[in-house]
């Protein structure tokens, strides 16, 4: 079960920088491997920079990482 919430997390991270790269990350880098630390350290700015899509797939995030599995 972890290895598969370990891939639902990186491949929202790898949407979120491909969706919004330009317009809500332009200021970071995306990481090869992150964890789940690392994809909710972008998910301000998806909320802030991402308008209505960018705060779903921040909501997602943050869901997936914080889920007790």
């Amino acid at each position: 079960m972890r290895d598969d919430r370990t891939r639902d997390i990186r491949a929202l991270y790898r949407q979120a920088f491909r969706d919004f790269g330009s317009v809500a990350l332009w200021n970071m880098r995306p990481i090869q491997n992150p964890t789940p630390a690392d994809a909710l350290a972008i998910t301000a700015a998806l909320r802030t920079r991402g308008r209505m899509d960018g705060r779903r797939l921040a909501e997602r995030i943050e869901a997936l990482c914080r889920a007790d599995h």
